[in-house]
């Protein structure tokens, strides 16, 4: 099995932008912007349920951490299993390839 960040680094940035598809209902990309979930300006390197003024559920503010590559992986893959309770109704990226592309899309569009 290849390891994430690699797929990762040899990921589409324009299939990323169409798997954001899935998110863009209730994400966005700009500094600030948030939705009906917070914004996912520069979200890799971040504090876990850090956005200022942002209601998180009680799901995300007990997780500690950082956004990395990895634990985007795994959130990804089904949220609610990685923030159980979490009012993020999404069922999660099946394909390992889709959140490789996804990420690098997030990575990208934050420069």
């Amino acid at each position: 099995s290849i390891p994430f960040k690699e797929l990762v680094a040899n990921a589409d940035i324009k299939k990323g932008a169409k798997v954001f598809g899935k998110c863009k209902a209730c994400h966005k990309v700009g500094d600030g912007q948030n939705g009906t979930g917070p914004h996912l300006y520069e979200i890799v390197g971040r504090q876990i349920a850090s956005i200022e003024g942002y209601s998180y559920s009680t799901a995300f503010k007990s997780i500690e951490g950082i956004w990395t590559r990895d634990e985007l992986n795994a959130f990804l893959t089904k949220p609610s299993k990685y923030a159980p309770g979490t009012a993020m109704n999404f069922a999660g990226l099946g394909k390992e390839n889709d959140r490789a592309n996804l990420v690098k899309y997030l990575e990208t569009s934050e420069q």
